[in-house]
């Protein structure tokens, strides 16, 4: 069965300096690929100047996540999305992005300095932030008719339920995330819309 877990409370930002190389870390609560983008997108809007705008995130329970994934953005090979990934992945937080973005100051930091200066960073922004607790979401395969997307939107809106990945073809395929504890409400609605889902494999 699903648990409880804890995710970011909000967006926060930070900085840091390692040999005149500023560090600006970002984190932010993100449950799909969507809101990783957006928040992406927005960093390199916001520093157009920045020499690299680096990033990890996961996705689902901490030590289960359902999806993770890392860019180093033009820095050396494993010197910065994957010691932010290690560092988020030890802070027993789901549903986390951190993005670093770099300004270079002139000194090299080599290898090594690179990790430890984007692990600090992370560590830094990861440690500031406050939890809240995401309730147990259990992820359904949904197909429906065309009529129904409006309403199950509905109802995922009052029962804290997500849809992602929506397809259309002959029909409507969704990924919907619904909270342990609306579970039984959902299958009802599903039967009298007569929705068909599935358990996500």
């Amino acid at each position: 069965m699903a648990k409880d877990y804890p995710i970011p409370a909000g967006f926060l930002e930070c900085e840091t300096e390692v040999k005149k190389s500023r560090f600006i870390a970002r984190v932010a609560p993100v449950s799909n690929r969507d809101d990783v983008r957006g928040y992406v997108d927005q960093a390199h809007l916001d520093h157009p100047d920045a020499r690299h705008v680096c990033w990890a995130y996961q996705i689902g329970r901490p030590g289960a996540a359902a999806e993770a994934a890392m860019n180093d953005a033009g820095e050396p090979s494993g010197t910065a999305g994957k010691p932010i990934l290690n560092v988020i992945q030890h802070k027993d937080m789901g549903d986390v992005l951190v993005i670093v973005i770099r300004y270079f100051g002139g000194i090299k930091l080599g290898a090594g300095g690179l990790v430890r200066a984007y692990a600090g960073a992370a560590e830094s922004v990861l440690s500031q932030v406050g939890r809240v607790i995401q309730p147990a979401l259990e992820d359904l395969d949904v197909d429906m008719g065309f009529a129904d997307e409006q309403s199950l939107r509905h109802w995922c809106q009052q029962h804290s339920a997500q849809v992602d990945e929506v397809g259309y073809g002959a029909s409507v395929s969704a990924t919907v995330r619904v909270p342990v504890d609306a579970l039984d409400l959902f299958t009802a609605f599903c039967d009298a819309h007569k929705i068909r889902y599935s358990k996500k494999q």
